[in-house]
């Protein structure tokens, strides 16, 4: 007979406890507060200005991030050079920044006063303290998400099928159109979730380079900060859709990723 010992009751209890800390406060938002004061709160102008700009922007930035993010992560998938693995850490250099930090490196950056920020300005272009700023700020802290997605894609997929695509006479664009994206698109789909839940959570550095300004640059995660102290159902309602929505991209990224994290078409 097997003697089972303290240590299966010791991993249990261990999941128990773990499983009690991390639910019980994301119950706590759909509990502590009815259903029907949550949908009351989500109908104040200030909650629906705050969704619809997070939807707006996060948008944006989303498009941004893969329209510039694909080709960019195919090059580093598909290519062997010398300083690769440094481009490669500066890529993914802002995923471990503090949000304050990131914040005020865009304000370095590309604010009124910033590295870039003159040049912007005498074009008429205005970031800091803006919806455009806003854009910026997600697109920073959220296009490495992609982007370490998206190569992870691109390297898996067997290079055979580039080679025989180019051997047949197609041009690189039209193989990397053609052959390479489709062949990653469930790797590139589960970079897009990521990158689209980081963007909808940020707050740190959309807080210090764009301000919180209702309408303008006051996106879901700040008009949380901004309505907690004072208006905490009003707090929990715009919580609640954002738990919603993550649990929703979670279930999507865990569908397409596959076995591997990688996506179906990319074993």
């Amino acid at each position: 007979m097997i003697r089972r010992g303290w240590f299966p009751a010791l991993i249990t209890v261990a999941l128990a406890a773990a499983l009690l800390f991390l639910i019980l406060p994301i119950a706590a938002v759909f509990l502590e507060t009815s259903p029907g004061a949550l949908v009351d709160s989500l109908g104040s102008q200030g909650a629906q200005e705050a969704l619809w700009l997070s939807l707006k922007t996060t948008t944006l930035a989303l498009t941004v991030i893969v329209l510039v993010g694909t080709p960019a992560a195919y090059l580093l998938a598909t290519r062997r050079f010398r300083g690769r693995s440094a481009i490669v850490t500066l890529v993914e250099l802002p995923l471990v920044l503090p949000p304050a930090v990131a914040g005020i490196a865009l304000l370095a950056a590309v604010g009124p006063a910033g590295l870039l920020g003159r040049g912007l300005t005498g074009a008429g272009i205005e970031l800091a303290l803006a919806t455009a700023g806003v854009v910026v700020a997600l697109t920073f802290v959220a296009s490495p998400f992609y982007l370490r997605q998206a190569q992870a894609a691109f390297g898996a997929l067997d290079q055979a099928w580039l080679e025989a695509s180019r051997t047949s006479g197609a041009s690189e664009a039209r193989t990397f159109l053609r052959i390479a994206v489709p062949a990653a698109a469930p790797g590139l789909l589960a970079g897009g979730a990521l990158a689209l839940g980081r963007a909808l959570g940020e707050f740190g550095a959309t807080l210090i380079f764009a301000g919180s300004f209702q309408g303008i640059t006051q996106t879901v995660p700040l008009a949380i900060y901004d309505r907690f102290a004072t208006d905490f159902d009003g707090a929990l309602a715009l919580s609640a859709v954002l738990v919603v929505v993550s649990a929703a991209i979670l279930l999507a990224v865990k569908l397409v990723r596959g076995p591997d994290g990688l996506g179906v078409a990319a074993r």
